[in-house]
């Protein structure tokens, strides 16, 4: 199989997986036991929390771990009756606002330009003339891989005292990521993104932030989230993210030239085709392209025969029928956007990869397009 939708999951890495298989045996602990196996779990724990925060310039104690990047997003939501998003956010982040305003709440949505990218004076002229409780943006989008000016945002709320969360999910660990930087009050993360595990990822709290709790029943972290904590899969998040503060920099260069090898590729041997997304502001390995006259799954389909794994956007929209509400909202009309396959590429892709991905896509595009009744 060759993978290419390392932005739906990545594998594990084998050095994470080793971190993590003791905790799976022999150490298995709970961490708020006050006994030498518990106090040895809660130890794992704690470096794990200090690998994660480091990579954001963060400290532990604004760290709290969740079951993964959807849950950090709906937690920082929480309570929120005044929301202003965009209207290219994963669905974590939409759906939670949308439920929010079948509670009454108030949901403004910002729109992006045919890059996916937002202005930032637009956010700034938004929340000026509204009680914004919260700013809600994603960093990277997870369909496109464009990165947003969130830097230029988060300084000019920060002179207007409101909330600023930010998606992290699918920028951290693959760009550098730094909380005080981006001016980030709430941040969502999550580990199989990075070739940690699945099942965990943790919000980022700045200190004076007030969070609700999200569950009760003990005296978890803080009395901000019950519930014994998953040690193993945090002990793996940390790892991951420890492998990624070595390694990022010069991942991010390998991916960025091996994106650029498909693009050429594909544009070389495909005529009709739209790049979607911005060219200078994305993540190193994605790459997102709408085919015309062809349909996304048609393609998913073929490639998927030749063993490709690719996607057509989300992981968590798959098997949807509608186009991409990322794509729709950067202006694409619907059927260029029923078009659109995400390549999202890894640490263990090759360039031989990329050159037979295109080898095996030209004739499968060529032979559905005969088909076409577009």
């Amino acid at each position: 199989m060759i993978y290419f939708d390392h932005n739906a999951t990545t594998p594990l890495r084998p050095e994470v997986r080793a971190a993590m298989e003791p905790f799976l045996g022999d150490i298995f602990g709970n961490p708020s036991s006050p006994h030498a196996a518990g106090r040895q779990a809660r130890a794992a724990v704690e470096m794990a929390r200090q690998q994660v925060a480091s990579l954001l310039g963060a400290s532990p104690q604004e760290l709290h771990f969740t079951s993964g990047g959807t849950e950090a997003d709906n937690w920082a939501l929480c309570g929120h009756d005044q929301i202003v998003t965009s209207a290219v956010e994963h669905p974590a982040v939409l759906f939670s606002a949308q439920a929010r305003r079948d509670l009454g709440g108030d949901v403004t949505f910002i729109p992006v330009d045919e890059e996916g990218r937002i202005d930032p004076a637009a956010v700034v002229d938004i929340v000026g003339s509204s009680d914004a409780g919260v700013v809600s943006l994603i960093l990277a989008n997870n369909e496109t891989g464009t990165i947003q000016p969130l830097a230029q945002i988060g300084s000019r709320l920060r002179q207007r005292s409101v909330l600023f969360h930010i998606d992290a999910v699918q920028a951290f660990g693959k760009i550098p990521v730094d909380v005080d930087r981006l001016g980030a009050d709430l941040m969502s993360l999550s580990a199989h993104k990075i070739n940690g595990p699945k099942g965990v990822g943790a919000l980022y709290v700045r200190p004076g932030t007030v969070l609700a709790p999200w569950t009760h029943g003990g005296g978890h972290d803080g009395n901000l989230r019950a519930g014994t904590e998953n040690v193993a899969g945090i002990v793996g998040f940390g790892a991951a993210a420890a492998l990624r503060q070595t390694d990022m920099e010069e991942d991010a260069g390998r991916l960025s030239g091996l994106r650029d090898r498909l693009e050429r590729g594909v544009l070389e041997s495909i005529e009709d085709v739209v790049i979607n997304g911005s060219r200078s502001h994305r993540l190193p390995g994605t790459l997102n392209i709408s085919f015309r006259r062809v349909e996304a799954e048609s393609i998913l389909l073929g490639l998927d025969l030749e063993g490709i794994a690719v996607s057509s956007g989300s992981a968590c929209t798959s098997g949807t029928a509608e186009p991409s509400h990322v794509l729709l909202a950067m202006g694409r009309e619907p059927r260029l956007a029923a078009g659109a396959i995400r390549f999202s590429l890894g640490y263990q892709n090759t360039a031989a990869e990329v050159d037979g991905v295109v080898e095996l896509l030209t004739p499968i595009i060529q032979r559905l397009r005969a088909l076409s009744v577009y």
